[in-house]
């Protein structure tokens, strides 16, 4: 998959539309934007200005290999995320020791 390809199907993602939704969008079949996305076809430049008006961004941006901010973003709040859930797992450890430890203390209870 080429670097355009890559970033259509980023967008599309990130809009949580299907190759369908898109295809549709842009008046062409679904294998036809598949070819797009995957880059086995080379997209001309009025297609490109179509893929661009369709994510609202310009034909400079689409073709933009550096990270955008939107995209910065998301990766700063996919930390954040992998953040909390390392916090939620260390939780869920600490409260399964507390289970186990109140289980023994009851089977203790209980054979005595």
């Amino acid at each position: 998959m080429n670097t355009l390809g890559k970033k259509i199907r980023l967008l599309r993602h990130q809009r949580g539309w299907s190759q369908e939704d898109v295809a549709k969008r842009l008046e062409i079949s679904i294998p036809a934007f598949s070819k797009i996305e995957t880059g086995i076809t080379d997209v001309n430049l009025s297609r490109l200005a179509q893929i661009s008006r369709l994510f609202d961004m310009t034909i400079v941006q689409l073709l933009a290999t550096t990270d955008s901010e939107e995209e910065k973003q998301h990766t700063t709040e996919v930390e954040e995320l992998r953040e909390k859930l390392q916090e939620r797992e260390a939780e869920v450890i600490k409260l399964q020791k507390k289970v186990i430890d109140l289980y023994e203390m009851l089977h203790k209870r209980a054979s005595v």
